[in-house]
């Protein structure tokens, strides 16, 4: 079983978002998929509520007890674990980051979400097993914001995703059904980046992008 963290001590950054839209990817390249949500506000269990399908399976849990959580779902067969976790929060980030194959750090192309970049990139350091990558959300679809972005945390000494997310407002309205984009829009740009990511992500953890026959 891989296991992904989402992780990043500003708010808004998009980690709900992307875990939710990884775990559909995954679902529907033929993964058995968990979500686990260590957020108190429960935004992924709250969208696992509004879902009809029964995939990807979501459930909330204490920082405490995640390791126990992902032992069990190992035992149970899942392929892939995703952790959603709060923002502001040290505990749940690096009982997250304990336990990670991949950290990945969401992070707007914003000063605001660059400058707080050196806070989450310290407390996950030293605790995965692999450096973070940080995946710039929420581009805006003209300009060279992330090119600047990307540059500035190269020069911290952190990694990129040769993937980004664009600022689309189908992950708003996806949300709102209980789906992601992939489901939402399947053919749209939104859909196209979390896909594309979803392959990026496969190939850093050497993870096959599809486990079995549809």
């Amino acid at each position: 079983m891989q296991t992904l963290a989402m992780i990043a001590q500003k708010g808004g950054t998009g980690k709900t978002t992307l875990a939710l839209s990884l775990a559909v990817a995954a679902e529907a390249a033929g993964r058995s998929v968990l979500v686990i949500d260590l957020d108190p506000q429960a935004s992924a269990c709250r969208w696992g509520d509004r879902r009809t399908a029964e995939a990807p399976a979501v459930m909330d849990a204490q920082p405490a007890r995640l390791a126990a959580a992902l032992a069990k779902a190992a035992q149970a067969g899942v392929d892939l674990a995703i952790v959603d976790t709060p923002a502001r929060v040290e505990q749940a980030a690096a009982e997250a980051a304990k336990v990670a194959d991949l950290v990945l750090i969401p992070c707007k192309p914003s000063i605001l979400d660059l400058e707080t970049l050196r806070a989450t990139a310290e407390l996950v350091q030293g605790r995965s097993k692999r450096p973070p990558l940080v995946v710039l959300n929420a581009v805006p679809a003209q300009g060279t914001r992330h090119e600047q972005a990307a540059e500035a945390i190269t020069g911290m000494g952190l990694a990129v995703c040769p993937v980004h997310v664009g600022q689309r407002v189908a992950f708003e309205y996806a949300a709102q059904a209980g789906q992601s984009v992939t489901e939402y829009e399947p053919d749209g740009r939104a859909a196209s980046d979390v896909r594309r990511l979803y392959d990026a992500i496969c190939q850093i953890v050497g993870m096959s992008k599809k486990e079995r026959a549809q």
